[in-house]
This record gives C-alpha cells, sequence and structure tokens, in this order.
C-alpha cells in the first residue's frame, strides 16, 4: 500500500505536470539530490543525471529542442514508496536525426519518494 506522502506527490505531479508546469513540479517536489535516468543519451544529455539543476537544465533542453503539439499525463499508480505516471506527446523535434519529423511518444514514469519528495525519475518510453 501507498504511504500518504507517495499519493500526494504523486497527484501534485500529475495536476502540475498536466497544466504544463513541469518547472514547477521540479521546483516544488524533487529532492536537491534527485536522480535521473532516462531509458538512454538523449543528445548532449547523459543517460543518468545527478542533482536538481541537472534535471532542470535536461527539462529545459527537452522543451527548447521539440515543438510539443499537445500531451497528457495519467496517474499516479502508487506501489509503496513509488508511483508511475503514464505520458504520451505529440511531437516535433527540432534537432537532431528526427528534426521537423512528427510522431507521438508513449512514456512510463516511475518515481521514488522519501521524506516527502522525489528522490529518483526513471523513464521508458516508446516512440512511433
Amino acid at each position: 500500500m501507498a504511504s500518504n506522502d507517495t499519493m500526494v506527490i504523486g497527484q501534485k505531479l500529475v495536476e502540475l505536470c498536466g497544466a504544463g508546469k513541469g518547472m514547477d513540479a521540479i521546483d516544488q517536489l524533487y529532492s536537491k539530490d534527485i536522480v535521473s535516468v532516462e531509458a538512454s543519451a538523449d543528445g548532449p544529455m547523459d543517460q543518468t543525471m545527478n542533482g536538481v539543476d541537472a534535471v532542470r537544465g535536461k527539462n529545459q533542453w527537452w522543451y527548447e529542442n521539440h515543438e510539443v503539439h499537445s500531451g497528457q499525463i495519467d496517474g499516479p499508480y502508487p506501489h509503496d514508496d513509488r508511483f508511475i505516471t503514464f505520458m504520451k506527446y505529440d511531437i516535433t523535434p527540432k534537432a537532431g536525426p528526427m528534426a521537423g519529423n512528427r510522431f507521438t511518444m508513449q512514456e512510463m514514469g516511475l518515481y521514488t519518494v522519501a521524506k516527502g519528495k522525489i528522490i529518483k525519475e526513471e523513464f521508458f518510453y516508446h516512440m512511433g
């Protein structure tokens, strides 16, 4: 069973991200020592990033390099100190090998919560 903190944090993350306020979610909900793990390295970003400043930078880079036509987030789906969200984006990359090619990206995010903050995020995704 999920802890109350896990549900509250998960619900707030979904609420903020669903309203297009992902950077506010980072500022309010993430530990300063957050660990972020992508399914693979993307552009100039490492697969694993450490610290809230690195996560802010990764998100800023992503939004600067992708046109987001629409997005949705569902969840949270809790389990103990973790929860999962489902995200779906209709995007067109502005740079890189996919530049100019519009596609749909589906992503699952696994978040770990401790002491009222998200301490780890891990992403699993499919594009196509």
